[in-house]
């Protein structure tokens, strides 16, 4: 057991076809795999930890994201070196 380490992060989005298209390749290039995909979300795993995306049910839907709202701000991922980071940037 990993007593704790991050066992999971999941994210509502309000369009999952864009945020899976931008998210999997990142994570890919991270050494995440592909996971679970179902109907409505996917996830990328590493180890232990895995990231989810589900798509927002419509009620919900127009409640717009801003990242100084109270909610997530941002995540930080390690990369192997600062020319990765560039690279990945491009």
């Amino acid at each position: 057991m990993s007593k704790g380490l991050l066992h999971h992060i999941e994210l509502y989005v309000s369009d999952l076809k864009k945020s899976t298209d931008f998210w999997g390749w990142f994570l890919e290039d991270l050494g995440y795999h592909s996971f679970q995909k179902w109907e409505n979300g996917q996830s990328w795993k590493l180890e232990e930890t895995y990231i989810v995306f589900v798509q927002v049910k419509e009620p919900f839907s127009n409640n717009s994201y801003h990242r100084q709202n109270v909610g997530l701000n941002h995540l930080a991922f390690h990369a192997s070196s600062r020319q990765h980071v560039d690279d990945m940037t491009q």
